[in-house]
């Protein structure tokens, strides 16, 4: 899908042209949104209909079907929009659809009445926020945090979270090269997929919307929407599976060649901050505020382990580089190592701060967090610390790795990006990802991470 695709609505009274097919995405739910919503909700069904997503427009709330594909005459809910008779018609106690509305929905419906959309559980409301996103400033007023990192596939780009956006920057010159924009507020995490030629974008704009992107060079594919933010995404060792993880306590495994939902799993009680393949099998590992970390089928969405040794809520969980262990971490200032089989505790690792990220590649296991460093350890049951990589003078919340150039890149609240060699712990670069500053532009001066992070934020 083009980045021009997100632009914002056009007015909804414009007639759009009738040689071109009816989006029900574009052209249909915005007028569900605004006209239908209200009387026709999750906990409001007057007349028996509910619209508040495409699953429950299809049929009355008892069922009974009210779209007939391709026959608008026979289907009820274009009936009740031009029938002459006032007790009858939608809306009720407001004016008639204006005549382009009417002739929308009429020819989506002659065109089948499809959904185009990557969830037909979906809310509208959610789907129609999504067209709404504003542009980012040109240029920032100020830095705002570093949220999420991932180098491409041979560490020569680097793609940062913005404000609205994704930034993608050259490494070798630490040049801003290319901006996805039209996103939610916050980006929350980033992966490219192992072929190098897509990135995941989970984003969120909060008590709004949760979205979940993929793009593959000018294309921006939207895969998943949620009424709140989307905090963490996985691609599996094939690339062929998109794991991601949220406000909603849910974890969600989509088919990244459709976009299709395979499961819908609610193992957890709290927000699901981090989630991650094991290297050879169908599991993955969740965390979670909840103070728990899960191990979670990925053929079934099933429970297979859980660990409850955290005091405090859990914000990273990864697996160790032999697949029979988990590390994971979070506000209770250690990094723990247990068995994915049995979800008992073989070791831990002590440090000065919270911990909200763990990225491991070999035996190499970092991670960063409150008290402003990078710690590089060697993993395994019981993580020996390799060394400190200091500068940082603020939170750090993001990690990326690169095994091609064997640099990791990290991320700070005061959005600063520092590059590193794991093979000296020299810093080998250090800027401010942030599109170039001109005090003119909008933007808020203190983005409340605190919220999206369960309290992390200093």
């Amino acid at each position: 899908m083009p980045l021009t695709r997100l632009l914002p609505l056009l007015s909804l009274a414009i007639a759009q042209p009738l040689c071109a097919g009816v989006s029900f995405t574009n052209d249909i739910a915005p007028i569900l949104a605004q006209k239908c919503i209200a009387c026709h909700n999750e906990q409001k069904a007057k007349g028996n209909f509910q619209v508040h997503s495409f699953q429950a427009l299809t049929k009355r709330a008892k069922g009974e079907p009210v779209l007939v594909p391709g026959k608008p005459d026979d289907s009820e809910l274009y009936q009740l929009l031009v029938t002459t008779d006032e007790d009858s018609r939608m809306p009720q106690n407001d004016d008639r659809l204006p005549p382009a509305q009417i002739a929308l929905i009429k020819q989506w419906i002659q065109e089948g009445a499809k959904f185009d959309g990557p969830d037909a559980q979906a809310s509208i409301k959610t789907m129609v926020a999504s067209l709404n996103f504003p542009e980012p400033p040109t240029a920032y007023p100020h830095p705002i945090p570093v949220l999420a990192l991932t180098f491409n596939r041979d560490g020569t780009e680097l793609a940062s979270s913005g404000y609205h956006e994704v930034l993608i920057w050259n490494v070798a010159e630490t040049r801003l090269t290319r901006r996805i924009r039209s996103l939610p507020q916050r980006i929350q995490a980033l992966e490219y997929s192992p072929n190098g030629k897509t990135i995941a974008i989970a984003s969120g704009t909060p008590g709004r919307i949760g979205q979940v992107y993929l793009v593959e060079g000018e294309d921006l594919r939207p895969v998943h929407a949620s009424p709140d933010v989307v905090l963490a995404i996985a691609f599996s060792p094939d690339g062929t599976l998109l794991a991601t993880g949220g406000s909603d306590n849910a974890i969600r495994l989509f088919d990244v060649a459709s976009g299709k939902l395979k499961f819908k799993t609610e193992q957890h009680a709290d927000w699901v901050m981090s989630v991650a393949f094991h290297p050879e099998t169908n599991l993955i590992v969740s965390a979670s505020r909840d103070k728990t970390a899960r191990i979670i089928n990925a053929l079934s969405g099933e429970l297979d382990a859980t660990y409850q040794g955290h005091s405090e809520g859990v914000f990273a969980a990864i697996f160790s580089e032999d697949g029979k262990r988990a590390y994971s971490a979070g506000r209770d200032k250690k990094i723990h190592v247990w068995d994915i089989k049995e979800g008992k505790k073989s070791g831990e690792a002590p440090v000065d701060g919270e911990i909200y990220r763990l990225v491991s590649h070999g035996k190499d296991l970092f991670a960063c967090g409150g008290d402003k460093v990078v710690r590089q350890f060697r993993g395994g049951e019981k993580p020996e610390l390799v060394r400190t990589l200091s500068g940082h003078q603020d939170v750090v919340y993001s990690l990326a790795f690169s095994p091609t150039t064997r640099r990791v890149a990290s991320g700070a609240y005061d959005g600063e990006v520092r590059i590193w060699n794991t093979e000296t712990g020299e810093n080998v670069a250090t800027f401010k990802a942030t599109p170039r500053i001109r005090s003119s532009q909008s933007l808020p001066k203190r983005i409340d991470t605190a919220s999206v992070l369960g309290g992390c934020a200093d």
